[in-house]
């Protein structure tokens, strides 16, 4: 079956894997939290965390459950995890040890995503860029015209690196969708 060949790939730090995976579940996560939170931005946030635990954690997956059932779970701990930290009024806190744990995927390799962004004339990509969400825009901003590294963003934008992983494979996923509808 695909889907275990990929989670396969994954485990041993396969980035198109990873990607693949990212693709392939984050409608249902992200439907998931938006019908439990009713409301965009903390659903988003909700399922960026879930898919950086899940691919921290990738390696404990038991191939017994289904996947998107493993996915779907850390979402819910995710979740509330968020609903206890907002009673102490803090969003999202993270630790260094949880920041270095980080799930560490080949950023060498461009992605089909990646040479489909750099063959863009630079006014055109920018348009593009600008119909992606802000946290996008910043993350695509910080790497490719600022050429930041992972962890540079992260320190930018004060998240766990892993959080930056994913939100930039699915921001690199969304703007390879708007040029190819432009197109």
């Amino acid at each position: 079956m695909e889907i275990n060949k990929q989670i396969e790939k994954a485990k041993k730090g396969d980035q198109a894997a990873f990607t693949f995976l990212l693709n392939h579940y984050w409608n249902e996560v992200y439907g998931f939290m938006l019908k439990r939170t009713e409301n965009e931005t903390n659903a988003e946030d909700i399922t960026i965390e879930t898919f950086s635990k899940a691919f921290d954690k990738i390696a404990t997956y038991n191939p017994e459950f289904q996947f998107n059932t493993w996915l779907i779970s850390i979402a819910k701990n995710v979740h509330i995890d968020l609903l206890r930290k907002k009673k102490s009024s803090l969003f999202v806190e993270i630790t260094d040890k949880e920041d270095q744990k980080a799930y560490n995927i080949a950023d060498t390799t461009p992605s089909k995503e990646d040479e489909l962004i750099t063959e863009q004339n630079l006014s055109q990509l920018l348009r593009y860029i600008k119909e992606l969400k802000p946290h996008y825009q910043e993350v695509i901003q910080l790497r490719y015209f600022q050429e930041m590294s992972y962890q540079e963003i992260a320190n930018a934008i004060d998240e766990p690196l892993s959080n930056v992983k994913v939100k930039l494979l699915r921001a690199k996923k969304l703007l390879a969708e708007i040029i190819r509808n432009k197109r």
